[in-house]
């Protein structure tokens, strides 16, 4: 039986990155384009009609955050992850990424090492080295197919003065939704060192079957050194409307954090974000229910066809996200060889692994958000150009 995800929206002409921005990334156009994190499926209908009912009304000025959005977010977060949070707690702000760089500058000096866990999401680096922080690299350990943070590596670098570290939870690119004894572990070691954490949980609630989320700041009654960024725009695919949350339950790191945000002006005045925000949380669910299933057969999909026909390639499976980050090692490429193999030998846009740090050389990460003919495709001509 076909799937409503299985319907392919022709996204010409609405001026998107992942189509209309291809040619500027590849250099060309003649890719099948598998690469940003945006997904190619219809947003909620109740999001559309939440839409369609404010742009009737033809003034779009600056627009007040209802409580009514914060009692949303709180109601999901309780529901779906078990976790409580307060709405005093909750920073509002366009994006992930501008939160990242707020806290860093909010809790470092120039010159501080700030940790992250390559292979990771690029703005990543940027958020550290842009306000002229130092990069404290704890690369995480592939073993046996399966990545494990260094909580070694992560100890030592704590030690050697690290105030801040910026967790990816699920893992971005490489899918893997810790385990509580992981967060606990990373936990003990913020707590004996001092050191923050900013938890990035934007993909939260893309979780495979088997596989739990568990918010870090959960395991900890209010943490006063963890905060936890959010969005529906990964969940919902809505992210071209521009509104996060950053959970702070500790007073004194929100009032450093509006400083920064006062300082940039950094503030959540869209009422289409906003109406979209609300009614994701609100009556998205259903359809979030629908959805995961379906990304599930498409990621076993990807696995079984490329042990069949493209056995050099080897996907690590991702736990959570719609992100498969794949292991192509065996083909022997260089990174400057194997985007140029994808590219004009397969004609397949993905994201190259040398972009999410040194540690993924030698990796691609295929985004499996589309219609699965789509991703058919795409698998047939890699397998072609082998």
């Amino acid at each position: 039986m076909a799937s409503e995800f299985d319907l392919e929206i022709p996204r010409a002409g609405t001026l998107s990155v992942k189509y209309e921005g291809r040619g500027a990334y590849f250099g060309s156009d003649d890719v099948i384009p598998l690469w940003i994190a945006d997904m190619d499926f219809a947003a909620p209908s109740a999001i559309t009609q939440a839409l369609s009912e404010r742009a009737a009304h033809p003034i779009y000025g600056y627009t007040l955050c209802p409580d009514s959005l914060y009692e949303a977010l709180i109601a999901w977060m309780k529901k779906r992850h078990g976790w409580e949070i307060r709405q005093e707690w909750i920073l509002l702000s366009p994006g992930v990424v501008p939160s990242l760089h707020a806290a860093v500058m909010a809790f470092t000096r120039p010159g501080d090492p700030v940790v992250i866990q390559p292979p990771v999401y690029h703005p990543f680096f940027t958020a550290v080295t842009v306000p002229g922080r130092r990069l404290a690299l704890n690369p995480l350990r592939l073993e046996q197919g399966r990545y494990r943070m260094d909580c070694e590596g992560l100890e030592r670098r704590a030690a050697e003065g690290a105030r801040l570290m910026i967790l990816c939870s699920p893992h971005n690119p490489v899918g893997r939704v810790w385990s509580r004894e992981e967060l606990e572990e990373v936990l003990r070691i913020a707590d004996r060192y001092g050191m923050t954490v900013l938890s990035d949980e934007i993909h939260h609630d893309l979780i495979y079957p088997g596989y739990r989320h568990t918010p870090l700041a959960a395991l900890a009654d209010n943490p006063p050194n963890v905060l936890t960024a959010v969005a529906p725009s990964k969940t919902f695919n809505i992210p071209g409307l521009g509104l996060s949350a950053l959970i702070v339950p500790d007073a004194g790191l929100r009032r450093a954090l509006r400083e920064i945000y006062a300082l940039f002006h950094i503030g959540a005045s869209t009422p289409f974000g906003i109406t979209a925000f609300e009614a994701a949380y609100r009556e998205g669910e259903g359809w979030l229910e629908r959805l995961l299933p379906y990304l599930a057969e498409t990621r076993d999909f990807v696995a079984d066809f490329l042990g069949r026909h493209a056995p050099a390639i080897r996907p690590i499976p991702p736990e959570g996200t719609y992100l498969v980050w794949l292991d192509c090692r065996a083909l022997g490429m260089s990174d400057a060889a194997l985007k140029q193999f994808f590219v004009h030998e397969a004609r397949v846009g993905m994201n190259p692994g040398i972009t999410f740090g040194d540690a993924g050389s030698g990796f691609m990460r295929l985004n499996i958000g589309t219609p699965r003919r789509i991703i058919a495709e795409a698998l047939e001509r890699i397998a072609g150009a082998l």
